[in-house]
């Protein structure tokens, strides 16, 4: 009998879900490399490799089978495989821009462990889609909006969800489309730099995301009688402020969103609230490429620093902070902390906070690789954004299921 791979589910999987792996056919306790692979929408190349031993029946079940010493992981990691993926050129992140296509995970068996592979035992290729069968993905130009909407299958109505992307423009769909499979009508929203709106804003106006909430409140298929939001990072302040200043607002999960507004102000009606200055110089020189910002603000619970907060005492939503420990972006830790202190002390219980170790700026769903070292989002000089591999994946596993458990609970 020759080797073959069994994957469930076999030909296509969602991003985010599970994927069972085991390889069929092999000797008695052979030794084996496994190695997959993917590329991105731009032909960058992903892989990750782990070693293994078979059974004494020549089964290999990577849900039983730990990989041993030497490959991208080790241990026990069904799903070691797709969350060790890490890109060929330094410093890529692994972006999704086309939902409605799958990447294609390309999965090898080779003889023996070492750095070069011995022969191809077997082989299988598998979809990882962003969309179940039924859900529609609707563009929308509607007023100022610029965004997509999905649904989730069928003509009921249910809980509406804004999803708010962090600095450097554009429309990201990724996160919005997984959610949508999980029975959410989830409205991805672009804020600049795409098609006609601003390129560079020089201050950000509650009232553009005021319209979307209006859009999706009067949405046939958006059961009221608010929305939730979900943003990460500039994503998560707007969200935040949101809460603050807008009505209809029910639930907030901010990822590794800032409660101080920083790099762009916020207004809303005749309300400014400055951003807190950012001190270039302040940063920390790791090697000659890559610089540490984690330590390039004044203190914003002392003054002069405290008039950029945002003032969360006038939310009424529920508000989740989901913080990395290890960002060196913000020191969203500290952040949260400190708000949810202040929130407290006025007799606020509207709040909860999960923080999560070896885990740092960027929080994406389940399975996109570790993504430790990129572009500063305001200064554009490669800096650390932090986190740790196997760390990062667990806490990407449990901040989506919280995520939607926060949402089933509050919407």
């Amino acid at each position: 009998m020759a080797p073959s791979i069994r994957l469930s589910p076999a030909a296509r999987s969602l991003f985010d879900e599970p994927l069972a792996i085991a390889v069929r056919g092999l000797g008695p306790r052979q030794q084996v490399t496994l190695r997959t692979s993917l590329r991105d929408e731009t032909g960058q190349l992903f892989q990750a490799s782990a070693y293994y031993q078979a059974g004494d029946d020549g089964e290999l079940d990577l849900a039983r089978c730990p990989a041993l010493p030497g490959g991208s992981f080790s241990g026990l990691e069904p799903m070691g495989l797709l969350w060790a993926l890490q890109p060929q050129k330094p410093f890529w992140r692994l972006v999704k821009r086309d939902v409605q296509s799958p990447f294609l995970l390309q999965l090898e068996v080779f003889e023996g462990h070492g750095e070069r592979p011995g022969r191809l035992l077997a082989q299988a290729q598998h979809e990882r889609a962003f969309l179940r069968d039924g859900v529609r993905r609707v563009p929308v130009r509607e007023g100022r909006i610029r965004a997509t909407l999905f649904l989730p299958p069928g003509e009921d109505t249910f809980p509406g969800i804004i999803d708010i992307h962090g600095l450097g423009g554009g429309l990201f769909e990724h996160r919005a489309s997984l959610l949508a499979n999980h029975g959410f009508a989830t409205l991805a929203l672009a804020y600049y730099q795409f098609e006609d709106l601003p390129q560079k804003p020089n201050k950000l106006h509650l009232e553009y995301f005021e319209e979307a909430v209006n859009y999706m409140l009067q949405h046939p298929q958006v059961k009221g009688p608010g929305v939730g939001l979900l943003g990460f990072s500039k994503g998560g302040e707007v969200s935040l402020a949101m809460a603050a200043f807008l009505k209809n607002i029910m639930a907030v999960a901010s990822l590794n969103g800032s409660a101080v507004v920083l790099a762009i102000p916020l207004s809303y009606k005749d309300k400014t609230i400055p951003a807190l200055t950012l001190y270039e110089h302040k940063a920390k020189v790791i090697n000659s490429k890559i610089l540490d910002y984690s330590d390039v603000t004044d203190d914003p619970f002392q003054a002069p620093g405290n008039q950029s907060l945002i003032p969360l005492d006038k939310a009424e939503a529920q508000l989740l902070f989901i913080v990395g420990q290890d960002d060196h972006i913000i020191k969203n830790e500290y952040y949260a902390t400190e708000v949810c202190k202040l929130l407290q002390a006025q007799g606020k219980e509207n709040f909860q906070i999960l923080s999560y170790p070896g885990t740092g700026h960027c929080i994406d769903p389940p399975f996109f690789p570790l993504y430790p070292i990129g572009s500063h989002p305001v200064f554009h000089k490669h800096a650390v954004l932090g986190g740790e591999l196997r760390a990062y994946s667990k806490a990407q596993v449990h901040a989506w299921s919280q995520i939607q458990a926060f949402f089933k609970k509050h919407l």
